[in-house]
């Protein structure tokens, strides 16, 4: 078992593993930003180190000063969290090269799935279903166009490189071809380093259904269910639930045996997210798989009660799956909040700040992941998400009234939040009835901001 673990991440995610760590009597070192000098994480880890400038170029983006503070502490393993560096092969490399585990897959598994293009053509080559798209980059809009007429309209120009909804453009006629293909490969470029784009075929409103794995280094895989993450904005999950219940018996099965296919076809160890999109004739299709612990896996840790992390330190070690997939039982339902610190009323604008006043909800069933305190300093240097509201509940309808009590329990004073927002939400009846898709959120956002009350929230 590793011994000691240095955290390259920050705020609620370094909070989760700082825990799990300190259950497993496992040391800890943290590497921190100046604008995280006072933060939760700090004063929770073994050891702590400030490496940097709060650009994330100088800090959390910074390999050299990273690896000389795990050296010269004695780590033996690295966790990255999500985000920063835990999809970079380079820093899994230099990880492994300084005698330290990456908490994560093997480098070369990293590389080969954080190319979107050449996922899919290793999925299709496995007979995992993809979306119909371009066999090869795209390297002017000359070839766009030509692909896009022969898959029909509408299309999506996305990354190769990245994810987080970054570098991708929505085509719905030829004529916003050159500007989109513009537009994607230069997001792409300024987040990723890489231009490099590729053409799908556009499915529109699906349901977003992501399924965890777990794989040992001595070939054991195991899938831990699925999650509903469809409602979104502008790419970007907002509310993640577990299990999906718009599945059949049928379809679940098919899928989840997709998955475990996808991890085999990679040489997958460590935790992975395999993610389709399900069309609105029940067909679904591979999508990506991200290589890296999930923002949203804490709803299949309540309705499973497997410690992701936990798996993830025990893999790391060299150690097998301490289950089987016939061991892993399923309970409940669970529900998923991100909260961020926007003003919805303003288009999301961020909104960093001191928070002057804060309470967090508790009771049965309700969990919080946050590195959040009183007088807490919201950086703009970072993400806007701020806290994650976790419920469970014996059915979905529990969960959701469970959820709308937390969120009312969840007063965050001195930054607007998105917080309202998700209370309308879950009073929606669509959201209730379960009628959404990848699109619900964009085509009701109007009517959810404007409902009475709404402007006393805000």
């Amino acid at each position: 078992m590793l011994k000691r673990i240095l955290i390259a991440n920050r705020g609620e995610i370094a909070v989760r593993i700082l825990r799990t760590c300190r259950e497993m009597n496992i040391e800890t070192v943290l590497v921190f930003s100046e604008a995280d000098r006072d933060s939760l994480p700090t004063t929770l880890a073994t050891e702590a180190y400030c490496i940097g400038g709060p650009q994330p170029k100088d800090s959390y983006l910074n390999q050299d000063a990273i690896l000389t503070v795990a050296e010269h502490t004695g780590c033996d393993g690295i966790h990255p969290g999500f985000g920063f560096l835990s999809e970079n092969a380079g820093f899994a490399v230099r990880a492994r090269e300084s005698g330290m585990a990456f908490i994560g897959p093997p480098a070369e598994v990293i590389a080969a799935l954080g190319d979107k293009n050449q996922a899919r053509s290793l999925m299709t080559s496995h007979a995992v279903p993809v979306v119909p798209g371009s066999e090869d980059l795209i390297d002017s809009t000359a070839n766009a166009l030509l692909i896009a007429d022969e898959l029909g309209y509408p299309v999506m120009i996305k990354a190769a490189a990245g994810g987080g909804g970054r570098g991708m453009r929505r085509v719905d006629s030829p004529d916003q071809m050159q500007s989109a293909f513009v537009s994607a490969s230069s997001e792409a470029e300024a987040c990723f380093g890489e231009s490099a784009v590729y053409l799908e075929k556009l499915i529109v409103n699906p349901r977003h259904i992501e399924f965890q794995i777990l794989a040992d280094s001595h070939g054991n895989i195991v899938h831990l269910g699925e999650r509903d993450c469809s409602l979104q904005r502008r790419h970007q999950k907002m509310v993640e639930e577990a299990p999906a219940q718009i599945l059949s018996a049928q379809q679940r099965e098919a899928m989840a045996d997709a998955a475990i296919k996808a991890a085999q076809a990679a040489g997958y160890v460590n935790a992975g997210t395999v993610e389709f999109v399900v069309d609105q004739q029940g067909n679904f299709y591979f999508i990506e798989m991200n290589t890296r612990i999930q923002v949203e896996h804490p709803v299949t840790e309540m309705i499973t009660g497997i410690n992701i992390v936990a798996e993830q330190i025990r893999i790391a070690s060299g150690l097998p799956l301490r289950f089987s997939q016939q061991d892993i039982c399923f309970n409940g339902h669970a529900i998923e909040c991100r909260i961020n610190a926007e003003d919805p009323k303003r288009d999301f604008c961020p909104c960093p700040g001191d928070i002057d006043y804060l309470h967090l909800p508790g009771g049965f069933g309700v969990r919080v992941d946050s590195a959040l305190h009183s007088n807490y300093r919201i950086s703009p240097f970072y993400d806007s998400m701020i806290a994650k509201v976790i419920v469970h509940g014996r059915t979905r309808n529990e969960a959701i009234c469970r959820m709308r009590r937390a969120l009312e329990e969840t007063l965050i004073g001195g930054v607007k939040t998105t917080v309202p927002l998700l209370y309308m939400l879950m009073y929606n009846p669509d959201f209730i009835n379960n009628h959404i898709d990848t699109g619900f959120l964009e085509r009701n956002l109007d009517e959810l901001l404007q409902p009475l009350g709404m402007e006393v929230l805000l």
